[in-house]
C-alpha cells in the first residue's frame, strides 16, 4: 500500500541460525529473507513477466506482436443510465449464441497508438455517457501520449480519453464522445458465482473483433500477482479464473454470465513456457479476469475522482517465508520493520519487530496480502491483525485511513 512498503534492500549474510539469539531471531531471518535469493532450478513463481506457475505454466498479462502492434491480453458507474441496457436472455442453460447476439454491442476493440508502435485491446460500456471499462496495461501508454481510437461493434471508430487507472488492480476507464446513448452492458454480481458455472467471453482475440468464446468458472477467489507498467506487481485480487479461451486482445473485455451481465474483466492467461521459460503465447484454458464488483468499484472512483483512493496500514515490511522461518526457528509473515508515526499500526499497537502473522483473516504469507486489502478495503474499515512479539502472540484491530 502507498506507505505500506516492502524492503527491497538486500540485507546482511545470514548467520548460521544456532548462533543466533532467539530474540533476534525473527530480525535475522528477515534479513536473509530480504536478500536477492539465487535459483539453481526453475524460475520461481511469479517472479516476472511471463513466469513458471509450479515450474509447469507461464502467467501473465497476455501479449505478444501481431503486424507491428502489439496485441495486449486479456450496472452502473455510480450515475443513472438513460440509454438502452441491452435485454439479456433468461437464465439457465448458457446459449452462447444469445448471449452474443445481446451484449457485443455493449464491446469495443481498443487500439493504442504510440510513436513506438501499438496495441490491442478489448472493453466493455458501462455507461451510456460514453464510459469504457478496461484493462490498464491497455491504455497505460496514452499517459505518455499515446492516442486511443475505440472501434464499437458496427465498425464505427471514435477517439477516446483516458479518465483515470488503477495500475496495481490492472484496472482503467477510457471514455468517448458520444451525441446519444450508448448500450450499456449489464453489470453482475461476481459474489454469487460458483465453479462449474457457465460463462462467456468476448473480445478482440489477435485483433479479431466481435469474437466469442465460452467455457466455465473454473476456480474462484485467486490471487494472481501480473507485471504493473511502473515496475512493481499488479495484482488480480480474488480473480475468476476461466476455461473459456483468452488470447492476446482480449485484454480488457468482458466475461460474462449466461445472462449476459457482466462478472469479470479478463486479464491474464497461464501458457506453457518456451524453451526460455517466457510465456509460450496462445490460451491453455487457464485464464483469469478481474472480479466485476472491484472493478465497478474502482471504476466509480476513477469516474468521479479520476484516481483511486487507497487505505493503508502505514507499516514497512519484509516478508520471512516458510523455508527461512523454519531455518531460523521463528514464525513465517510479515517482519515489521518500521511503523509510520501516527499511522493505522502505531495506533492499534504495532510494533518495529512484530511479525505479522495474518490479515483481516488471510495468512500473511506474502505481499500479495498487502495488496489485497488496499484493493478490497475502504478508508475507515476495520482489520483484525495477527502478530507475534517475541514468543507471545497478540491480536488488534487496525482502523485504516487513507495513503498520503
Amino acid at each position: 500500500m502507498d506507505g505500506d512498503t516492502m524492503d527491497q534492500q538486500p540485507g546482511k549474510h545470514a548467520q548460521d541460525p544456532s548462533a543466533v539469539p532467539a530474540e533476534n531471531a525473527a530480525a535475522t531471518a528477515a534479513h536473509a529473507a530480504a536478500e536477492p535469493a539465487v535459483h539453481a532450478g526453475p524460475t520461481p513463481f511469479f517472479s516476472r513477466p511471463g513466469v513458471l506457475l509450479g515450474g509447469a505454466l507461464v502467467v501473465g498479462l497476455v501479449g505478444g506482436f501481431l503486424g507491428g502492434y502489439l496485441g495486449q491480453l486479456a450496472g452502473s458507474a455510480g450515475a443513472s443510465t438513460t440509454g438502452p441496457i441491452i435485454a439479456a436472455p433468461n437464465a439457465g442453460v448458457c446459449d452462447a449464441e444469445s448471449v452474443a447476439s445481446a451484449v457485443l454491442p455493449t464491446i469495443v476493440t481498443i487500439n493504442v497508438v504510440s510513436e513506438a508502435g501499438g496495441g490491442v485491446g478489448t472493453g466493455s460500456i458501462v455507461r451510456d455517457d460514453g464510459y469504457i471499462l478496461t484493462n490498464n496495461h491497455v491504455v497505460a501508454d496514452a499517459v505518455n501520449g499515446a492516442t486511443i481510437v475505440v472501434t464499437f461493434s458496427n465498425g464505427q471508430q471514435v477517439p477516446a480519453t483516458l479518465v483515470g487507472r488503477s495500475s496495481q488492480a490492472d484496472i482503467a476507464v477510457v471514455k468517448v464522445d458520444v451525441d446519444s446513448a450508448l448500450p450499456t452492458i449489464a453489470i453482475g454480481d461476481s459474489d454469487t458465482l460458483a465453479v462449474g458455472q457457465p460463462v462467456v467471453a468476448l473480445g478482440a482475440p489477435l485483433g479479431l473483433s466481435s469474437t466469442v468464446t465460452s467455457g466455465i468458472v473454473s476456480a474462484l477467489g485467486r490471487d494472481v500477482p501480473v507485471p504493473a507498467d511502473d515496475g512493481t506487481m499488479a495484482l488480480l485480487a480474488g480473480a475468476v479464473q476461466t476455461d473459456a479461451a483468452i488470447n492476446p486482445g482480449n485484454s480488457g473485455g468482458a466475461l460474462v454470465d449466461c445472462t449476459g451481465a457482466q462478472i469479470g474483466v479478463n486479464s491474464a492467461i497461464a501458457t506453457v513456457p518456451n524453451e526460455s521459460g517466457q510465456a509460450g503465447g496462445g490460451s491453455v484454458g487457464i485464464g483469469f479476469a478481474v472480479p466485476v464488483n472491484l472493478a465497478m468499484d474502482l471504476a466509480e472512483q476513477l469516474i468521479e475522482d479520476g484516481k483511486v483512493s487507497y487505505p493503508y496500514l502505514g507499516m514497512q515490511v519484509v516478508v520471512i517465508p516458510q523455508e527461512v522461518a523454519e531455518r531460523f526457528n521463528t514464525a513465517p509473515g510479515l517482519f515489521v520493520e518500521g511503523v509510520t508515526a501516527g499511522g493505522p499500526a502505531e495506533d492499534a499497537g504495532i510494533e518495529p519487530g512484530d511479525i505479522i502473522t495474518a490479515l483481516d483473516g488471510h495468512a500473511a504469507t506474502n505481499a500479495a496480502v498487502l495488496t489485497r486489502l488496499k484493493l478490497t478495503k475502504q478508508v475507515g474499515d476495520t482489520v483484525e491483525v495477527s502478530y507475534l512479539r517475541g514468543t507471545e502472540t497478540g491480536r488488534t484491530t487496525v482502523t485504516l485511513s487513507e495513503a498520503p
